[in-house]
């Protein structure tokens, strides 16, 4: 991904990857049929589709985008070439940061060298892998201030998980957690929040000393949470769980840009950012795991609880100069707000099964929200 379009004048410039599953309509399972749907994609829409690690997964990585409208546009043109590939082959793609009821020992290993290298690097953490999320990238060419970025939105990055929360069930079982992807996943070496960073060398020679030392093979084995991707000039958030609908990720999106783009001005004028405690950011976070917005989140910034819709306001108005900058204010401080009043993915999740009473109806849910905007026909059984 080049970090600027040609021709465009918006030097945050976005990128947008989700993860999604591929089901049987039958059993409400996952099914590992993404070679076939991985290639009737790329007839559609090319290399911005992907396998990933497991064959009951699929990836698609929008170009280059300006605008929140061009990121719109390239959301629904994939959404809808994955969902149409899948059909013709009888299968339905749904959005969820777990499936939830799919036993992950069921789930095969893309044959790629990659995935196998990963599979036999870290064995049972990888083998219960089946998880789905939603990386941001936004461009952003100097170095040092994308440190200086990363340092400042580390006390933002809870929030931001508890408003996309989307993975409540895991193994036929209601977790009790908004988001169980994000405790599946902190069980990786690599994986959690970065520290802070005195300047990009001190970040460079740390990736140096991992590889060095034969903890990762190279820099694209860095997970963390928020990253500086080694081959194309951007901050990549990785925090979340791949979205619901197109609308909750267009929200996630515009809220990402707004923090760095407002994060990066503080640092041009030198202003002071909380150095927040390792300790306090990982409580940070689990809180927002396990009860998205439903409970009291932590504010690192003050070092207190606060209800959760507080400290998502805080958010809003910190992300705010970024946002209006880019002329996303209005869309996207409306959709937090309803996504306050009506609940993340995951209390949406739970809501349908409260009503229904089983998990196959949540799965059904899931499909028709993923594929609600895209204009694609979902395969039914």
């Amino acid at each position: 991904m080049a970090p600027h379009p040609a021709g465009s004048e918006e030097p945050f410039t976005l990128g947008v990857e989700e993860e999604y599953q591929i089901i049987n309509p039958a059993t409400r399972g996952l099914r590992a049929r993404g070679k076939r749907v991985l290639n009737a994609a790329q007839e559609a829409v090319g290399e911005e589709v992907q396998p990933e690690l497991r064959l009951s997964q699929i990836e698609t990585a929008t170009p280059v985008c300006a605008t929140l409208a061009e990121a719109r546009a390239e959301l629904v043109r994939l959404r809808r070439a994955v969902i149409e590939a899948a059909t013709r082959d009888g299968d339905q793609i749904a959005a969820a940061g777990t499936h939830p009821f799919s036993q992950p020992e069921d789930q095969p290993f893309t044959a790629k060298e990659r995935y196998q290298q990963i599979a036999a690097d870290y064995q049972q953490i990888a083998r219960e892998l089946v998880i789905f999320g939603c990386h941001v990238h936004v461009g952003l060419a100097d170095p040092e201030l994308g440190i200086q970025v990363m340092n400042r939105a580390r006390v933002w990055l809870a929030p931001l998980l508890a408003l996309a929360a989307n993975s409540p069930f895991w193994v036929g079982e209601d977790t009790g957690y908004a988001s169980f992807r994000t405790e599946i996943w902190t069980r990786w070496p690599m994986a959690g929040q970065p520290q802070v960073f005195a300047s990009r060398e001190e970040y460079d020679e740390l990736i140096r000393t991992l590889i060095a030392a034969g903890v990762i093979q190279d820099e694209t084995r860095i997970y963390w949470d928020i990253r500086l991707p080694a081959r194309i000039p951007t901050v990549e958030f990785r925090v979340t769980d791949v979205c619901l609908t197109i609308d909750d990720t267009l929200m996630v999106t515009g809220l990402t840009r707004g923090v760095v783009r407002t994060c990066y001005e503080q640092a041009q004028r030198g202003e002071p950012f909380p150095a927040a405690r390792p300790e306090l950011l990982r409580a940070a976070h689990w809180r927002a795991a396990r009860y998205g917005l439903f409970s009291e989140l932590i504010d690192v910034s003050a070092g207190r609880s606060v209800p959760a819709a507080e400290l998502i306001e805080s958010l809003l108005e910190f992300a705010r100069p970024g946002l209006e900058a880019a002329g996303d204010w209005d869309e996207v401080s409306q959709q937090v707000r309803a996504t306050l009043k009506h609940g993340n993915g995951a209390s949406r999740q739970r809501d349908v099964y409260q009503r229904a009473g089983r998990l196959e109806d949540v799965v059904d849910y899931i499909v028709q929200e993923t594929a609600r905007g895209t204009g694609a026909a979902v395969a039914t059984a």
